[in-house]
């Protein structure tokens, strides 16, 4: 559009005529959001890349409005009754931009769902879109483009200028929206129907033809996006080989765990919903990527497993060939208990829990002789061990207890018998954490010496007898 085309388009906006485009477009848009309401009412997923999470941010509306707008522009000239409806001449562009903006956000919504990138894309969409709308109305765009002709450089053989370069991209862009839009609906129909015949309800097989598809399809969209922007294929050979180095080298273990997701979903040794235990983390598997696994345990954790950690290692699959899975509870009797009369009674209690199997039928065996009593082992099988095992454990141990209740039978334990002695000096301590001085110790009486009898004294010259000399 060039400049005069634009100011006869704003002179006619100004004729009589007005009114009627007005209506006109009025009447096609609320038809198409008529029609994209019944359709998202009927509609099992409304979140879809045609209906979106609401009316107007679907591909669907401004499709519809589109294509009403060019068929009441048609009318209207066909029948003579504005030559040239200039309203609706506007509303053509405007209705086609949004129409790119919603089909590549939708597309990119629908193959990277939990991207934070999406936004960002998203608005740098609808920048580059309506700037490249408002330079054809005012008639700027032949300009550029004939600024970027001039802007060339030599590229092996061949002169490549900055216009074809922006239009190979652009045309690139676009052809991998498609490619992405296109794996997309193929993985969420192959996906949706797990149940259905064709792939013997087998979600693995149905997760392996996704994952190639989206690789085939990706494959051929960048084959054909490099032909839009006019690299030759031919030149592809030393990318080729530079990746094979690359491969080698560097990449090794990112291919590896590409091919380890295929060969998993090919021979499934791992299914999706296994409960599996790998490097002592146990959960179940909820997705099978192209690199990783997803293995989510009971508590709600999530392990991200390589690909080719679960080819290389051993890994225990508990429902590989059969998704039951045996548990096991200990109780203990006291001795002189009637174990012929007990264990036939456990043994139907176990039987009417929930979510216990009735094949195989639970078994009650005398395991051990405890040294308090007599230790019972309490076997039984679950078909449902992704509902997590500590449930049905709980359950057994719960009616165990109400049947041994009802029974007048105890569950014997050890008795202990603790005697708590004061230390040394804790009554002391006691009173001064009270603020108590503690009392004087008594001192034990001292022995005092008995009493001497008062001493004669002696004279200094014993008495002699008669007789004798002195």
């Amino acid at each position: 559009m060039n400049p005069t085309d634009l100011q006869r388009l704003l002179s006619s906006l100004t004729q009589r005529g007005l009114l009627i485009e007005l209506g006109t477009l009025a009447a096609c848009l609320g038809a198409a959001w008529l029609i994209t309401w019944l359709l998202r009412r009927r509609s099992a997923s409304a979140q879809s890349v045609w209906l979106g999470d609401h009316i107007v941010d679907g591909v669907l509306f401004p499709l519809l409005a589109l294509a009403g707008v060019f068929a009441a522009r048609w009318g209207l000239q066909a029948g003579m009754v504005l030559p040239r409806p200039a309203l609706l001449q506007l509303a053509v562009p405007i209705l086609a931009s949004l129409l790119i903006i919603r089909l590549g956000v939708r597309v990119l919504e629908v193959a990277f769902p939990k991207s934070q990138l999406v936004r960002v894309a998203e608005r740098t969409l609808s920048w580059v879109v309506w700037i490249g709308l408002v330079l054809w109305l005012t008639g700027a765009l032949p300009l550029l483009l004939g600024e970027m002709e001039q802007i060339h450089w030599k590229v092996g053989g061949g002169n490549v200028t900055l216009r074809s370069l922006v239009e190979g991209s652009l045309s690139a862009v676009l052809v991998l929206v498609l490619m992405l839009w296109l794996s997309a609906a193929i993985e969420t129909r192959l996906l949706s129907g797990a149940g259905e015949p064709g792939f013997g309800g087998n979600l693995s097989l149905r997760k392996i033809a996704a994952n190639a598809t989206r690789a085939l399809l990706l494959l051929v969209g960048l084959l054909l996006a490099l032909s839009a922007a006019g690299i030759p294929l031919g030149a592809l050979s030393v990318f080729g080989g530079a990746l094979g180095v690359g491969i080698g080298f560097g990449l090794q273990k990112l291919a590896s765990n590409y091919v380890s997701g295929f060969v998993i979903l090919a021979e499934r040794s791992l299914r999706i919903g296994d409960v599996v235990k790998v490097d002592n983390f146990e959960g179940r598997i909820t997705d099978i990527n192209t690199r990783f696994t997803v293995v989510r345990a009971l508590n709600g954790r999530e392990s991200i497993v390589p690909n080719e950690l679960l080819i290389t290692q051993r890994v225990e699959n508990l429902t590989l060939s059969d998704p039951r899975v045996v548990l096991t509870s200990t109780v203990q009797v006291p001795y002189g208990t009637d174990i012929d009369w007990l264990i036939p009674r456990l043994v139907e209690v176990v039987r009417e829990v929930p979510r216990v199997l009735a094949d195989p039928a639970p078994a009650v065996l005398l395991s051990s002789f405890a040294a308090d009593g007599l230790e019972l082992t309490v076997s039984y099988w679950i078909g449902d061990p992704e509902n997590g095992l500590g449930g049905a454990r709980s359950d057994v141990n719960r009616a165990l207890l109400r049947e041994l209740d009802r029974q007048h039978i105890g569950i014997p334990f050890p008795q202990r018998v603790v005697q708590v002695q004061a230390a040394p000096g804790a009554e002391a301590a006691a009173q001064l954490l009270q603020g108590t001085p503690p009392a004087p110790a008594l001192q034990p009486p001292q022995a005092t010496p008995a009493a001497q009898p008062p001493s004669s004294p002696v004279p200094a010259t014993a008495p002699q007898p008669p007789g004798v000399p002195s």
